[in-house]
């Protein structure tokens, strides 16, 4: 009986050491997952293993890539240089276009709970005429639509669901360099957030480290130019004349911008030509919004701009463009800002990101062995080839649109800007065609050649009818011709050729 008791005791001591242990490594098991999904400011914590891809970089394109490939079993790890959530005055506003690949790649549930904004469509407003632009979503679902929001929430949320993943991993960290050997990348170098020198290495490095890349010169051959700067505000408290749509006027000497970013904040973003803007520290600024910007300003949002230079939050960006022309290297990728930029005037920058990552996951799903590095860069060259109707259809309509839109003192080119307002005033196809190349829902190069020369065509007829006389029948000529200059640069730029004929490398997908 004694020993039947002994037996008892010891097993109600040993089912409370058990108990207490299991409790210990579920509460720890718990602790390191909280740590993965929200502790973004420190390294998190994945299986062990070989590294399979590097993403520089945990901004759109690289958190998005790495929830992509981490979803398709790659063992991942993000090098982010500062993993606090950012305050940017652009990448706010995703076209409908993009946001259905944003459903592709199984990440719509991040526009949930930061208090994103439907948007369907602009209103364009020019000499106090004004014109409805709606995205063409009649074929759609009910849920599709433009949305915009505060970036900086936006990314946290596509960071943290990356980080659910137990392959993949997101460390804070510098990059410094790429780790070179006989012409192949190997991996990066990096500082970490505690000042050690660190190495990282995989067969695949993915660069996706923004507008201010410091890698993209071994990868590409950029030529970056910088046609204007942003002025960011918030309006708050206010409507916009038109709910839910983005408001374009094209202002004196160039357009503005407004667009909600939350229930009670509407951003506005005046476009300052050249790369100096006037000074925030001495109230230049201040004295060029209320003199030059306000009096042109729709009067329903008139006092709320006021408010916001006078409470004095006043942002200022450059706005880069960039034509994406790689150089393939074995064992890396550019991606995102890094890699092609354009004037973020239409909004299209994550549309073209979230394009080219469908693309590159699915270029990558069925290669099983990233080892191989020549025969993967090889086969890579496919992706520049297949991204372009999207990526050079937004960008070459993003440059096109933003020189016509600006004000000129050539007679021809406000006839251009006249004409360009008149056309898409006309409505049916006149409209939805524009706006379904802008929107990222057609993004069809020829579709894009052929509605901007008919508007330099209508605005020609417009001169010559019913009677030209020799003076309009020269700017008419004029017109035509500046139009030319406008568009052939950018497609040329952009690749013309496999704009509109993309030709798919062959490679080996048994790799």
């Amino acid at each position: 009986m004694v020993l039947v008791d002994h037996y008892v005791i010891g097993g109600f001591i040993a089912s409370l050491f058990g108990f207490l242990l299991l409790y210990n490594l579920r509460r720890n098991a718990h602790r390191q997952r909280r740590l993965k999904i929200y502790e973004l400011n420190g390294s998190a914590v994945h299986s062990g293993g070989e590294t399979d891809i590097v993403i520089v970089g945990a901004g759109v394109a690289g958190a998005a890539l790495a929830y992509a490939l981490g979803k398709d079993g790659r063992r991942v790890h993000v090098i982010e240089r500062d993993l606090m959530e950012p305050d940017r005055i652009v990448g706010e506003l995703l076209q409908p276009g993009g946001y259905l690949k944003l459903i592709e790649l199984g990440l719509e549930d991040c526009l949930s709970d930061i208090d994103a904004q439907r948007v369907f469509g602009y209103a364009l407003y020019k000499d106090g005429k004004d014109t409805m632009l709606p995205y063409p979503l009649e074929k759609f679902s009910s849920d599709i639509s433009g949305r915009s929001f505060h970036h900086g929430r936006f990314i946290q949320k596509i960071r943290e669901k990356a980080a659910t993943l137990p392959n993949v991993k997101i460390e804070q960290g510098t990059v410094t360099s790429l780790v070179e050997e006989n012409g192949t990348i190997l991996g990066v170098n990096y500082k970490t957030k505690s000042g050690i020198e660190n190495t990282a290495r995989a067969p695949l490095t993915i660069v996706c480290d923004g507008c201010s890349s410091n890698l993209r010169r071994t990868l590409c051959t950029p030529k970056v130019d910088v046609p204007s700067c942003f002025v960011g505000l918030v309006l708050e408290n206010c409507n916009l004349p038109h709910a839910n749509h983005g408001h374009v006027i094209l202002g004196d000497p160039s357009p503005i911008l407004f667009y909600p970013i939350g229930s009670n904040e509407i951003r506005c973003l005046v476009d300052v030509p050249g790369q100096k803007v006037p000074s925030i520290a001495n109230g230049e600024m201040a004295k060029y919004l209320k003199s030059v910007v306000a009096p042109q300003i729709h009067p329903q949002l008139y006092d709320a701009f006021i408010a916001a230079v006078d409470k004095g939050n006043i942002k200022t960006m450059p706005n880069r463009s960039m034509p994406a022309n790689p150089q393939p290297t074995p064992g890396a990728v550019l991606l995102g800002d890094a890699f092609n930029m354009r004037h973020p005037l239409t909004g299209g920058g994550m549309t073209v990101a979230f394009s080219d990552i469908v693309v590159l996951r699915d270029l990558l799903r069925p290669v099983h062995n990233l080892h191989d590095s020549a025969s993967l860069c090889k086969y890579l060259e496919s992706f520049f080839t297949l991204r372009k109707p999207v990526a050079s259809t937004i960008n070459t309509l993003a440059g096109a649109l933003y020189k016509v839109f600006c004000a000129s003192p050539d007679p021809a080119r406000k006839e251009m800007r006249e004409a360009c307002f008149d056309y898409l005033s006309l409505g049916g196809i006149f409209s939805q065609g524009p706006i379904a190349l802008l929107s990222g829902l057609h993004p069809s190069p020829l579709s894009l050649f052929l509605h901007f020369f008919a508007v330099a065509i209508y605005g020609v007829g417009r001169l010559l009818l019913p009677f030209p006389s020799p003076r309009r029948l020269w700017l008419a000529i004029r017109l035509f011709a500046g139009a030319s200059r406008i568009l052939f640069p950018i497609l040329k730029a952009e690749g013309v050729a496999q704009m509109l004929v993309p030709r798919i490398s062959k490679g080996d997908v048994s790799m």
